[in-house]
């Protein structure tokens, strides 16, 4: 059996006050075109479908438009939602996207969903686990002693036992390191000091293939069959060097299973740049990548460049970021930014404040509230 594995799509992201959602509806069908091509059996989205638990009524509309455009195709769609997700939003209507060959699991409810298909090697059984946290886990087992993500989904995965001798694919979206070493992260992804809510990936030992949502770069922990597919789009300039792509999985009898690449191409590139004025400008560095794609960049000139922002973007229009390093910036101690060329959303600035107040993120229900009260003007529409 053939399928593609995909995740963080973060439907409704702005970047730096610049939406991405043209962006978004450009690599979603790159994505459909993928589909056409390769003919896969089913596709697994592992969680942050939405960039936050209150979209907005655009953001809402292309996840109606890429989901309708899968059914018309035929194929299995195995979605679970992500800790950028309201899980009770993603879940709606998923009764009745059962008979569309559609499966959704938004909610936790005590359990792993599963799904079995069938190919000429027999049943191939899909198991659904949305992002969850120890809370969601201790509602349903309250005599159990559960003080961190480990002990949350050894629990779950203890309670759900498996046909072994047969094949078993888990979608999850959680934050799992490899056996040994470590996994590639961006800014974006802010963990707790000491990784408390990490999760082993030999607790997946038991799995055919495990495919991934939350890291947004592509990276194999370990064996072949654990996964992150990483994000469709670059997401922060900390995922410059990144190549995004869809994930292919075939597998064939137990214990055969292959996975690889399908490179996407964005609408626009992200890239960050560096140098004085003059060189950036120059008719032989601007032809050297796309003037269209979104830029990060540092200025070295020593001497001060009145309007800087609005001389570079006649330049480069998609300028989002603006950095100085020179001997004042250096001497200041830190590099003079202009923070975001554009200002970030409320409920992301609230949410940095938080982190920085408390060490820790806020609870999707804090998300949820905070983006009820500070969302944008266009989520308001």
């Amino acid at each position: 059996m053939k399928f593609f594995h995909i995740s963080d799509l973060h439907i409704g992201k702005s970047l730096n006050g610049h939406s991405l959602l043209e962006d978004q509806r450009y690599v979603l069908s790159q994505i459909l075109e993928e589909i056409d091509k390769n003919d896969p059996e089913a596709i697994l989205i592992a969680g942050d479908i939405y960039d936050k638990p209150m979209p907005g009524t655009a953001a809402v509309s292309l996840w109606d438009d890429f989901l309708t455009a899968l059914s018309e195709r035929q194929l299995f769609v195995f979605v679970i939602s992500g800790n950028h997700d309201s899980p009770e939003r993603i879940d709606y209507g998923s009764r009745i996207m059962k008979s569309k060959k559609i499966h959704i699991a938004g909610v936790y409810q005590g359990e792993i969903r599963q799904v079995t298909l069938q190919d000429i090697h027999g049943p191939i059984h899909f198991h659904l686990l949305p992002f969850v946290r120890p809370a969601n886990v201790r509602a349903y087992y309250p005599e159990a002693k559960i003080e961190n993500y480990t002990d949350a989904a050894s629990l779950i995965l203890s309670g759900h036992p498996l046909k072994e001798k047969e094949r078993n694919i888990l979608t999850a979206h959680q934050f799992v390191l490899p056996p040994q070493g470590s996994v590639e992260r961006s800014e974006s992804e802010i963990e707790p000091v000491g990784g408390l809510n990490s999760i082993p990936a030999t607790l997946f030992d038991h799995y055919d293939y495990v495919a991934l949502g939350h890291l947004h770069g592509p990276q194999q922990l370990g064996r072949q069959g654990v996964r992150y597919a990483g994000s469709p789009l670059k997401y922060s300039f900390s995922e410059c060097l990144q190549k995004k792509s869809i994930t292919m999985v075939e597998v064939g009898e137990k214990g055969e299973c292959n996975t690889s690449v399908i490179p996407l191409k964005p609408r626009r590139d992200m890239r960050k740049i560096r140098g004085p004025f003059a060189e950036l400008t120059a008719p032989q560095v601007l032809k050297q990548g796309n003037q269209e794609d979104y830029i990060h960049i540092t200025l070295t000139d020593e001497e001060e460049i009145m309007d800087a922002v609005g001389k570079l973007r006649r330049f480069y229009p998609n300028l989002l970021e603006l950095n100085f390093d020179n001997s004042r910036s250096r001497a200041a101690g830190q590099n003079l930014e202009a923070a975001a060329v554009q200002a970030k959303d409320a409920p992301i600035l609230f949410g940095e404040f938080y982190w920085e107040q408390n060490g820790k993120a806020l609870t999707a229900v804090q998300e949820e509230i905070v983006s009820n009260y500070l969302r944008s003007p266009e989520d308001n529409g």
